[in-house]
């Protein structure tokens, strides 16, 4: 598409000599004085304008109000036989990327012309990069419609505009940091820096070097000064995950920040102020950890100022269909396949899994179905045995121990000997895929009596595959 430029200069020879210089390139549109510019702007969208200074009337600087006022916002130039220093200072202020001034050299013109038009690029790409950010670690990020995740969203949503410290705590892979995003992205710090740093994934000789920086000489190989994950993070968010892995020395500056809002670098002396709210993340019990003597209390009452606490995946078990429906068709396009289906069978069957991964084994299962894929629907058949509780494989069956049935049954829950014999009889038949003969097989018992058991149990009945 052919950038588009509007020349707005009241002077004729000028404008349509600079039309003329710029018209193999660009689609250009004229206007004599500000108010034509204005119907001119309001009528379509241009990508750069190019407007002299003083004019009858209107000068150029209301131009530029006007342009930068506008949905679609255009690079700006300001043109002026009276230039001067400033003239450009107020043309800049106003929003001007540039300025030049005349007579034009068209070279130089055509060279800022191309540079305001990566500009503009530029903000586009950013401000589309913001948006899907914003989406996807927005609440409507986190999926689900259960009771125990509302309450989740519903404090993030009473949390995040606040400058309150954050206490994550939940089960490894339960989302803690989408929890985290969701609150710098719903809070006045937006557009600031959101830092994550994994407490356990670092040494304790580099935790507080990353955390806090250090100066130059504060260590072997510290070769030069190192701005840490806080300063990086000033104006924004700083989420600590794993907190209850830091050392007693780290522990010790954390507390001094939350008191002071100030950190001192490894090696430094000379305190930093910084705008930083703290979000912090744990799977263990830190109250377990103070009774040990291996966290500080102080410590702790500073970070649990508000806390949040995830649920596992096992007791928000109606969201496990959204979040199959939502990973399985993400991998699927991120693969370039069709999106794949689970049949209901298969999704009774996950639905009742206990997730002992939670979000992050079911994202890993998802990618693994979409991946190894052997047609565009996911049968009960086609999930691994652990799905289905290998403990409660039938005997002589794979998994089972291969003595009397009695001997599988006493690996399963004490249920009654009719859930016990149901739940066989139904290993039997996804072990068999759905063929009777072979279940009879497998269970020792006529083909018959498998058919007298389906009819008094309607809900076992597979279809022959």
């Amino acid at each position: 598409m052919v950038p588009s430029v509007l020349i707005v200069d009241d002077e004729k020879h000028t404008r349509e000599g600079l039309q003329q210089a710029l018209a193999e390139h660009y689609d250009v549109s004229l206007a004599g004085n500000a108010d034509e510019a204005f119907n001119l702007m309001d009528a379509q969208e241009f990508d750069v304008i190019l407007t002299d200074l003083r004019m009858p009337g209107k000068s150029g600087l209301k131009v530029i109000d006007k342009a930068l006022a506008l949905p679609t916002r255009p690079a700006v130039l300001m043109m002026t036989a009276y230039g001067n220093i400033e003239t450009a200072v107020e043309a800049m202020k106003r929003g001007a990327v540039d300025f030049l001034a005349k007579p034009v050299n068209i070279e130089r013109l055509e060279v800022l012309i191309q540079r305001a038009l990566k500009t503009k690029t530029l903000e586009v790409e950013v401000k589309q990069l913001h948006e899907r950010l914003d989406e996807k670690f927005s609440m409507e990020g986190i999926i689900g419609n259960s009771a125990k995740l509302k309450e989740v969203i519903d404090r993030v949503k009473l949390v995040a505009p606040s400058r309150a410290t954050v206490l994550i705590d939940g089960e490894s892979g339960t989302g803690k940091e989408l929890v985290a995003q969701a609150i710098h992205q719903a809070s006045p710090r937006a557009r600031a820096p959101f830092i994550a740093v994994h407490c356990a994934a670092l040494s304790e000789s580099l935790l507080e070097s990353e955390i806090f920086g250090h100066e130059r000489g504060s260590f072997t190989g510290a070769t030069e000064r190192r701005i840490g994950r806080f300063e990086a993070a000033d104006g924004g968010t700083l989420f600590l995950d794993e907190i209850g892995e830091i050392t007693a020395s780290t522990q010790v500056k954390l507390l001094r920040f939350l008191e002071t809002k100030s950190i001192e670098r490894v090696g430094g002396s000379k305190p930093i102020e910084l705008d930083v709210r703290l979000v912090a993340a744990t799977n263990r019990t830190l109250e377990s950890l103070v009774r040990e003597g291996k966290f500080r209390e102080d410590l702790f009452f500073r970070l649990n100022v508000v806390r949040i606490t995830v649920p596992p995946l096992r007791e928000r078990a109606e969201d496990i269909p959204l979040l199959l429906a939502h990973y399985l068709n993400a991998f699927s396009q991120e693969n370039g396949v069709p999106p794949l289906t689970l049949e209901p069978g298969a999704l009774s069957t996950l639905q009742a899994y206990a997730w002992p991964g939670n979000i992050r084994e079911l994202r890993n299962f998802c990618e693994n179905a979409v991946v190894l894929r052997r047609g565009g629907r996911l049968t009960e058949f086609d999930l691994e045995p652990k799905f289905r509780g290998a403990a409660a494989a039938p005997a002589g069956l794979p998994g089972g121990q291969g003595g009397a049935p009695a001997q599988a049954g006493a690996l399963l829950n004490p249920l009654s000997v009719e859930e016990n014999e149901k739940r066989l009889l139904r290993e039997a038949l996804i072990k068999a895929r759905g063929n009777r003969t072979k279940a009879a097989e497998f269970m020792g018992i006529s083909r018959r009596t498998l058919h007298r058991k389906i009819s008094q149990w309607p809900e076992l009945d597979v279809t022959d595959r």
